[in-house]
């Protein structure tokens, strides 16, 4: 027996189960009385996608709490993997209801209690033996594994695909979610097993509709034809509704008499005046407003985030959300599953519709931003050639071959197989992320971007983003607030960890160095300027501002220094919009303050340096560094701070960015500036992803990346100091001659 619970630091489970969520008194009273409601039960923060009225063991996936049936004492264990039954020939020849109703008595007897037992599988699920172990399939797995045709034939039975398909069901169950939304990786099958679940659905509901999307009108149009039609046409004919219209339609499936469950009570009734179905399935042309104004029972959104300009799949959703709720009732549910494309081809708004989908981020009135739930499963998990006959992927290269799904040995492991490939990728950056993109092990690793889409190395970026992604964020970074002690503006500041804070800090100076900050002449001057500077993107709408337009960014950045203060560490980082401008400008002042270092703001929007200098703080504004005193304008002088619009300043500004990170971030893999295997120390993945998707020249949405080059001007701001040109002296001597 293959053990799959490896001791592995390179992978990691796809859930935790616990058979003792609930207390063991309380199980065994309600599974008597099968008294689990399917749905979302609030006490025990409990989604239940059992149907029997039991609950067994309790999966965390993504953070949601699902509950199985409790396990049956009969299970299929007759091969000890999944292997599909025949449907027996004899039913295999009768095409529809009616030449069920012609067969004889006999006929009927043998084969009712088969077909029964099928639609109790659809409805509850499935239990079979694994490798040893119990495992439960839902019904629209059961539909997918034992009666839908894909290309190959019947499709393999995975573990990867399993979980997605508890998943799908909690959020069928969960009253507050309107679906889920896949971060897939390439060749997952999952057109396939979306395509299945629709076919499935719609066979059984009454008056409903199920609708089709893809990243093009064609896209949807060949899944509809290719994948649902197919499956539908090959069900047995008891799952088989009565079909109006064309056999293999080519825009939409209309069901006009529904499949009724076939029992030992019923299996000789005839009933003529059976009422109709009225259920369809069809696809739209890919616009924002498909489907606008009617009602879904299941939305199946392909290729989601591949909708490329001017198409927004967030505007999309918007649209087709309101199509899957009667005002705060939800009534359908939606499929939406994608790799990711690079993010100026329609992965940014994918990115961010599926980062909006956190079940642990939920609204007052319990869902998610989106609505949806987000989902990832990485690709070592479903990678082809390397799932074995149990349908569980092949981590480690194995001491001794194993038998594959597909009966071919197996004799690598999937990680080292991944490793290896972009091994052989990391001298082109474009197919290192495009392959990272398409069979991601990390959710940054598909929203990775075409390089040369980013006028920074972003495989070093990425890399940087990877290594924090698996730090103990808390034990690196620590969320807080800046306040004055005792409510005394422009006195002492204090440090208060708050996890609602504006403020991420990754370094606070020892006691000694908290505000130092130094009075001469009535004026404050910053007492640790030799340590570090800060650079600040403002914004100058006073009173109230309900957090649109950009936002107010600072970033902290130590110099290299001898005081045993870690050198060229960016230690803050605040990204924020607080709804008063003058809130934003004291989050500023008590941030210098405390760290006793100076600013270098964007000056084009005055209020801040105009709040700084009516509060004493004048001589923390950094004048700019690229001039001499001298040549300084008249507000300059007043107020300090540069202007960040002129050419020189901007291809400046971005080459200070682009040398901090040759230098200070990812792997150096040239040992240029640092050990080969040595990573950055630069710890906000915000920032971060804002250098990669900085535009020189739509600089608007880069407010990290303007504050963070700020910060990096003013603290090498002597490499910005203009040299002096060489005047010329003519010394005009006499002439004699003797």
């Amino acid at each position: 027996m293959q053990n799959h619970e490896q001791e592995n630091k390179k992978w990691e489970p796809l859930y935790y189960s616990s058979s003792n969520y609930i207390p063991s008194d309380v199980l065994k009273k309600r599974n008597k009385d099968k008294s689990w409601k399917y749905g979302y039960d609030a006490d025990n923060d409990l989604i239940i996608i059992s149907k029997d009225g039991t609950v067994g063991e309790v999966y965390n996936i993504e953070g949601l709490n699902i509950a199985l049936p409790s396990q049956p004492k009969d299970i299929d264990s007759e091969n000890n993997r999944w292997v599909p039954h025949e449907v027996p020939s004899d039913l295999k020849r009768i095409k529809s209801i009616f030449d069920w109703r012609n067969m004889d008595r006999s006929f009927k007897e043998r084969y009712a209690p088969y077909i029964e037992r099928e639609f109790d599988r659809r409805e509850f699920g499935h239990w079979f033996v694994n490798n040893g172990k119990p495992t439960y399939v839902t019904g629209h797995h059961y539909m997918y594994l034992q009666h839908t045709k894909i290309d190959i034939g019947l499709p393999d039975f995975r573990e990867a695909n399993r979980i997605l398909f508890i998943y799908w069901e909690a959020a069928k169950a969960d009253p507050r979610c309107f679906g889920i939304i896949y971060l897939k990786i390439r060749r997952s099958g999952f057109s396939f097993m979306e395509s299945s679940v629709g076919v499935d659905t719609a066979t059984l509901a009454k008056d409903s509709r199920v609708g089709i999307l893809s990243k093009s009108g064609g896209d949807a149009k060949k899944m509809f034809t290719d994948k649902v039609v197919p499956i539908a046409w090959n069900y047995p004919f008891f799952f088989k509704p009565m079909q109006s219209g064309m056999d293999r339609p080519k825009t939409e499936l209309v069901y006009s008499l529904p499949a009724k469950k076939i029992t030992k009570n019923n299996m000789h009734d005839v009933d003529d005046d059976e009422e109709g179905l009225n259920t369809s399935i069809d696809w739209k042309n890919t616009d924002d407003n498909s489907y606008d104004g009617e009602k879904l029972l299941l939305l199946l959104h392909d290729e989601s985030g591949k909708w490329v300009k001017p198409l927004n799949i967030k505007n999309n959703w918007n649209v087709t959300k309101t199509c899957l709720r009667v005002g705060s009732k939800i009534i359908g549910k939606c499929m939406m599953g994608s790799t990711c494309n690079a993010l100026n081809k329609g992965g940014q708004q994918f990115k961010e519709l599926y980062e909006a989908s956190d079940p642990s981020n939920r609204s007052k009135n319990g869902q998610t931003k989106s609505g949806l739930y987000k989902l990832f499963i990485p690709m070592e998990w479903n990678y082809e050639g390397f799932i074995d006959q149990y349908g569980f992927p092949v981590f480690e290269t194995p001491k001794e071959p194993v038998i594959g799904i597909d009966g071919e040995m197996i004799t690598m492991g999937v990680i080292e197989y991944w490793e290896n490939e972009l091994e052989a990728l990391k001298d082109d950056p474009d197919k290192y992320n495009e392959f990272l993109r398409q069979f991601p092990r990390k959710e940054s690793h598909a929203f990775r971007d075409e390089s040369k889409q980013s006028i920074f190395d972003l495989t070093k970026i990425y890399d940087q983003v990877e290594y924090n992604d698996n730090l103990v964020k808390e034990r690196v970074i620590t969320r807080g607030r800046f306040d004055w002690k005792n409510g005394e503006k422009f006195s002492e500041v204090i440090w208060t960890p708050d996890p609602r804070g504006r403020f991420f800090v990754s370094w606070l100076p020892d006691s000694s160095m908290r505000n130092n900050v130094v009075v001469r002449n009535g004026s404050k001057y910053p007492g640790n300027e030799e340590l570090g500077a800060f650079g600040c993107d403002s914004y100058d709408i006073s009173g109230v501002v309900h957090g649109s337009g950009s936002k107010g960014s600072i970033h902290g950045l130590t110099k290299f220094n001898m005081q045993g203060v870690p050198s060229n560490l960016f230690f803050l980082e605040y990204i924020d919009r607080p709804n008063m401008a003058e809130d934003f400008f004291d989050d500023v002042v008590k941030a210098i303050h405390f760290y006793g270092m100076p600013i270098l703001v964007e000056n084009n929007k005055p209020a801040l340096l105009r709040y700084m200098k009516n509060n004493g703080y004048r001589k923390f504004s950094m004048n700019r560094p690229d001039k001499p005193i001298a040549k300084l304008s008249k507000g300059e002088k007043e107020l300090g701070g540069i202007p960040n619009t002129s050419e020189d300043v901007k291809q400046t500004h971005a080459d200070m960015i682009d040398s901090y990170i040759k230098m200070y971030v990812g792997y150096d893999r040239s040992g240029e500036y640092r050990e080969p295997g040595e990573i950055g120390d630069m710890y906000f993945n915000r920032t971060l992803l804002d250098w990669a998707g900085f535009d020189i020249n739509n600089r608007t949405k880069n407010d990290a990346s303007m504050s963070s080059g700020l910060a990096i001007m003013a603290t090498r701001k002597h490499k910005l100091i203009p040299n002096r040109e060489n005047s010329k002296i003519t010394f005009n001597f006499v002439r004699y001659k003797n």
